[in-house]
């Protein structure tokens, strides 16, 4: 994942809405979103090379996202997968239980990353080093995070699309279907580029020699019904978002309990 915003505390109705961009290389195979965990049921893409996700909902209405931060000296290869870690903070039944599992994390044990932790309650954002985890709680609005620090305006991809999403309108009527169609649109955009390093990455859509943008993801959480999943299986600038059906039934998702339980 290289480029995510997340709506917090949109409305009473609509306290959650998050859009996100998977980058990755062309050849590295991973299967589209459908449930890869139970007790609660995980509903997530999934990385078949180690075995993690990158985006996925869970059945307590808790959304993850983990984008991969860079080392100047590239990744090491003897530490853990980080898509491992973001599967196991879907399965984590609240905010709370999520930040608890997280603090515990040894940061050694993994390369750089960043990582949105977010429900009907509030949201968090985890980054790491390598070093050390800073833990951020997102106040009320919108926040971008891509490779580099959250709402880091030297990003071009913040610099650029910000203003596109915090002006876009949510549906007086509340329908998050309605944002489904502004969302693909800024998310397919190729004209990002503020430096000349935009024209190979740092657009919202990427299109490189063997990298690029693999898929896309809109999930929003209501405040009193079931959580609504739109993906595109390939580069919205070319693909239709579809929604997913979600398994039956939705368990424990109480509007504000997500950073006090």
């Amino acid at each position: 994942m290289c480029t995510l915003v997340a709506y917090v505390g949109w409305s009473p109705a609509l306290p959650l809405v998050v859009a996100a961009n998977r980058d990755e290389f062309l050849d590295r195979p991973a299967s589209e979103p459908a449930v890869i965990a139970l007790a609660p049921w995980v509903l997530a893409g999934q990385d078949l090379s180690a075995g993690g996700t990158w985006f996925g909902l869970n059945a307590h209405g808790m959304v993850v996202g983990l984008l991969n931060r860079r080392r100047p000296e590239g990744p090491d290869p003897t530490r853990r997968s980080r898509g491992l870690l973001c599967l196991e903070v879907l399965q984590s039944a609240s905010l709370a239980a999520a930040t608890a599992l997280l603090n515990a994390v040894p940061p050694l044990d993994y390369n750089p990353f960043n990582l949105l932790v977010a429900d009907a309650g509030g949201a968090r954002v985890v980054a790491s080093d390598g070093r050390a985890l800073r833990i951020t709680t997102l106040p009320r609005g919108v926040h971008l995070l891509t490779n580099l620090d959250l709402n880091d305006p030297t990003c071009p991809r913040i610099a650029k699309s910000s203003s596109r999403f915090a002006t876009l309108q949510l549906p007086p009527d509340g329908d998050a279907s309605a944002l489904v169609g502004p969302l693909s649109a800024i998310l397919a955009d190729h004209t990002t580029a503020l430096d000349p390093r935009a024209t190979i990455i740092d657009t919202l859509c990427v299109h490189r020699q063997g990298y690029g943008t693999r898929s896309a993801s809109i999930v929003a959480i209501s405040a009193s019904s079931a959580p609504r999943y739109w993906h595109a299986a390939g580069p919205p600038c070319r693909t239709a978002f579809h929604e997913l059906a979600l398994p039956e039934k939705t368990a424990g998702i109480v509007p504000g309990q997500g950073l006090s339980d």
